[in-house]
Parts: C-alpha cells; sequence; structure tokens
C-alpha cells in the first residue's frame, strides 16, 4: 500500500506493537495507539509523535479482559475514522494460572482470541478494501485446541498450553475470515522469537528477555509492517506469515472445518447479552 493509511495496532503499549506503530508513524501513516495500561500508553504516544515528527498519533484504553472495553473501542474508532485501512491485532498475554474473566471465559483465550476476534467483526464493514493481522505464532505440535471448547473445560489448566491454544485460534481466525470477508484481506503473523514483557507478570518473562536467540521487538515489527503494508498481490489471504513465505501449519488442525466451527464458537461467546 501506498500514501497515508489509517492503522490500528492492539497491544501498542510496549514490545512489537510499539515498535511496528513507530515505523509505521516514520512512513507517514496515521496511527492509532491502543494499550491497557494509561501511564505506558502515554509514553508509547510521545514515542510515535517523534517517530512521525510530530503526526498526532489516535490513542485509545482499553483492557481486553473485558468485551465491553472492545465494543467501547469499536465504537470510538467508528465515530472517529471514516476509514481503517489496517487492524492489527497485536495485543497479547499469557496467564500461569487459571483466571476467569468478568464475560466468563478464560483470561488468555478471551484477550489473545475473542476479544479481537470481536473487534473485527465490529470494524468489518469499515475495513472493507483493508485488511487485518492477527499477530500469532508458528503452531508447534502440541497444540490441542478444541474449536467447540475454548475454555477447555474439564482440562487441568496449563499457562502455556492455553497461551499456544489462543495463538493457533488466531491462525484460524484468519483463514476463516478470508473465506467469509474476501473483501479484506485477513493474515496471521509468526513474530519470531522476541525479547518483550508479555510475560512480565509471571516466571516467564525471564524466557522472553533472556533467552539466547532472542530477537528485538524493531526488527519483528519490520514483519508486522510488511503485512501491513505490502501490496496485496504479494500476500495469500488467510496464511500465516513469518519472516518470508507463507508458513503451512498441520492441516489436522488447520483446516476449512475446524475453521469454521472456531467461528461460531467465537461467535457465541462474544454475542452481548444486553442485546
Amino acid at each position: 500500500m501506498t500514501g497515508q493509511h489509517t492503522i490500528v495496532i492492539t497491544g501498542a503499549s510496549s514490545g512489537i506493537g510499539l515498535a511496528a506503530a513507530e515505523q509505521l508513524a516514520a512512513r507517514g501513516d496515521q496511527v492509532v495507539l491502543v494499550g491497557r495500561d494509561e501511564r505506558r500508553l502515554a509514553a508509547a504516544v510521545d514515542r510515535v509523535r517523534t517517530a512521525g515528527r510530530g503526526i498526532e498519533p489516535g490513542h485509545f484504553q482499553a483492557d481486553f479482559e473485558r468485551l465491553a472495553d472492545v465494543r467501547a473501542l469499536a465504537d470510538h474508532l467508528l465515530s472517529t475514522y471514516p476509514q481503517i485501512d489496517v487492524l492489527a491485532n497485536n495485543a497479547g498475554m499469557v496467564a500461569m494460572s487459571h483466571r476467569t474473566t468478568v464475560d466468563g471465559h478464560e483470561a488468555t483465550i478471551q484477550v489473545n482470541h475473542l476479544a479481537p476476534f470481536l473487534l473485527s467483526n465490529l470494524l468489518r464493514g469499515r475495513l472493507r478494501g483493508g485488511r487485518i493481522v492477527n499477530t500469532s505464532v508458528r503452531p508447534g505440535p502440541g497444540v490441542r485446541l478444541d474449536p467447540d471448547d475454548l475454555n477447555d473445560e474439564g482440562q487441568r489448566y496449563k499457562g502455556v498450553a492455553a497461551y499456544q491454544n489462543s495463538k493457533a485460534a488466531n491462525v484460524l481466525f484468519a483463514m476463516e475470515a478470508a473465506r467469509r470477508w474476501p473483501d479484506i484481506l485477513s493474515l496471521s503473523l509468526h513474530p519470531g522469537l522476541v525479547r518483550t514483557d508479555i510475560g512480565r507478570d509471571t516466571a516467564l518473562r525471564y524466557v522472553f528477555r533472556y533467552a539466547p536467540l532472542l530477537i528485538s521487538p524493531e526488527k519483528s515489527a519490520r514483519r508486522l509492517v510488511r503485512l501491513a503494508t505490502a501490496s496485496a498481490a504479494e500476500l495469500t489471504n488467510g496464511a500465516l506469515y513469518g519472516s518470508g513465505k507463507p508458513i503451512a501449519p498441520n492441516p489436522r488442525l488447520f483446516n476449512p472445518v475446524n475453521a469454521a466451527r472456531l467461528w461460531t464458537t467465537s461467535e457465541e461467546a462474544v454475542t452481548d447479552p444486553a442485546t
């Protein structure tokens, strides 16, 4: 894509999201930052403003453990921006102990999948002709996501497994969105092993900060920026990308049947009880 575009990035207060926001602002794009923590979000806005040489970025505070915040975010975006060219669903977390949100869902699957699924659906009309980029990971061989049971009822909770399942859901979501919404380019991103603070409240913070072979958020963000800005002709709708060509995940899980099942389950999970 060429010219100035409006690009919404969730999880933009730090890490990959912030680095991508700076890189996109430096290109001259109108960037909208979404973050959970007010202080960190304000600091990120300052950095992105500097990178954009004074262009004022948009921003909105939202906690994806509350679907009401997601709906408020969508209302703000729809009332503020006549066009949204890219939605980068980048916000993510990992909880090492089971936690249930106010909406009744396991926290990791809500923040990493259900919240961006809801946001994408609410913005669907405004995204026509644009694209959605979901920050995921390359699915490992041990992923056991059940598209009909997102909260993994009856299973012993394991934080890393819950995180992997939520990231697998991101890939399936992009696959099914590509089928249902052909007027939107839907992609998922494997960012690599990145030095971030995603596990800052858990013992995993040492892994994400000090493990060998980690790449910087700035280098990883270039992958996100590429998917947000490359010509649509260079990309395959519904695909998972790393640094180069599409990654082909195991069809045992990543197939059209499971993608459609996940969509149905997700729709049921995010339905507003007040409507």
